[in-house]
């Protein structure tokens, strides 16, 4: 059995389960359910990627004097570098690894609800009178922008954009600790910048993707959104903590 398989026979047994709640629209509530569980049962690997950013945050003064110090001896500014994270029981790649193991399982979940692959007719489900396999170009084609799928599509759109609003405003407010974090890593800071807005993109890409991928962005986004903001405490310098205190 493929894994994406797999994924759709889980996912069907999770309509099947919530189906008397949620009657036509029991497909389209388990894959915001589904996509919960998931994130849920990622978390520790979210938790230990903010530690690392906290770590290397921490060591990030540290490293920047050993730069001053050595920057005519690339040499002995890495083997000082190295004893200092040694010391610290860290790496310039702290927390990174945990990210990158998550990946594929984004990928997966994604490939799942955006072509139905492995779904028992994942895509033949409705959401709201809205087929979880239209995109936002069919709403507009039944019905327009204000109609009954258009509304929903509406909805959806909002959803995200208030989740990248909410993202984009709180790396705005915390730049200390968002600078502290990255610079010990090229390309990093202008990377961290990016990304908040990367977020509204997720609109874009909610209005050309299927319904049922759609709402596996916002509801995989919103968890982020939450997740980042309830793990600060771990990404946060103890200075800069302490400065905030």
């Amino acid at each position: 059995m493929s894994v994406f398989a797999f994924l759709g026979t889980l996912l069907s047994h999770l309509t099947d389960i919530i189906d008397p709640l949620f009657g036509a629209s029991a497909t389209a509530a388990a894959i915001v359910l589904f996509t919960l569980g998931v994130r849920l049962a990622l978390h520790p690997l979210a938790r230990s990627a903010a530690r690392g950013e906290g770590a290397r945050a921490e060591l990030a003064p540290e490293l920047e004097k050993l730069r001053r110090k050595h920057k005519n001896n690339p040499e002995r500014l890495h083997k000082a570098a190295s004893e200092m994270y040694a010391k610290a029981g860290s790496s310039p790649l702290a927390g990174c690894l945990p990210s990158m193991v998550q990946l594929p399982v984004f990928y997966v979940m994604y490939h799942l609800f955006s072509t139905g692959s492995g779904g028992d007719g994942l895509l033949d489900h409705t959401l709201l009178g809205a087929p979880l396999g239209s995109r936002w170009a069919d709403a507009l084609g039944d019905g327009g922008v204000f109609g009954q799928q258009g509304l929903v599509y509406l909805a959806l759109f909002a959803l995200i954009a208030a989740v990248a609003t909410w993202t984009y405003t709180r790396s705005r407010k915390a730049p200390m600790m968002n600078t502290a974090a990255v610079e010990q890593v090229p390309g990093m800071a202008s990377m961290t910048k990016i990304l908040p807005l990367l977020a509204f993109g997720t609109v874009v890409t909610a209005a050309i993707v299927p319904l049922a991928a759609g709402l596996y962005l916002a509801t995989t986004t919103a968890w982020t959104a939450a997740e980042r903001a309830y793990l600060t405490p771990l990404r946060t310098p103890r200075t800069v903590a302490k400065a905030r205190a």
